[in-house]
């Protein structure tokens, strides 16, 4: 059975991304660089979640793995903001593509997929704080959702390859998420 790309592509925009393309993973532009990026630990994370640097692996084997899956659905969220330093308003949208996300693994649970793999924007925030914090095992490995970059992706060139807008406009937050799969 050959899985239809464009209803999978209808179905991230139904239920709420602002836009969503589907592309050939082998064409998906990948970065070692971005693990330099997460080292230098800007957004906090780095040693402190599960699915980020460097639990979540090296950088080659997870280019490597990613260049397994044949296709992706990339999707994005759009959400307005009060002005660039309403970090509150960002975290809050940075929770509502999550909840995209999860929506998303639901709606293709059924598809007959080979493999599949979720990755989001910026670590993992199934939980309120994750439980490599406190050195335990992850509570959830089955919803942890990993990010583009930390599996090398170049979201800014990938964005200009699909013709969607990294930045959607001031007082903006725009977040990406992908959907691989192999049938």
């Amino acid at each position: 059975m050959t899985i239809d790309s464009e209803k999978l592509r209808q179905i991230a925009l139904e239920l709420g991304a602002a836009d969503a393309k589907w592309i050939a993973v082998e064409e998906v532009p990948l970065n070692r660089e971005f693990r330099a990026a997460c080292e230098s630990n800007r957004c906090g994370n780095y040693g402190r979640n599960w699915t980020c640097p460097p639990e979540i692996g090296d950088i080659d084997e997870l280019m490597d793995e990613f260049r397994t899956y044949q296709n992706a659905i990339i999707y994005q969220t759009v959400t307005p903001i009060e002005d660039s330093f309403d970090i509150e308003g960002m975290l809050a949208a940075g929770e509502n593509h999550n909840r995209l996300t999860a929506k998303l693994r639901v709606a293709y649970d059924g598809y007959p997929f080979t493999k599949k793999l979720h990755l989001g924007a910026g670590g993992c925030r199934v939980c309120q704080r994750c439980a490599k914090r406190k050195n335990e095992p992850c509570r959830f490995p089955d919803q942890a959702i990993a990010s583009l970059e930390a599996y090398g992706v170049s979201v800014f060139e990938l964005a200009q390859k699909l013709g969607m807008n990294y930045v959607s406009g001031q007082n903006t937050v725009t977040y990406f998420g992908a959907f691989l799969y192999s049938e």
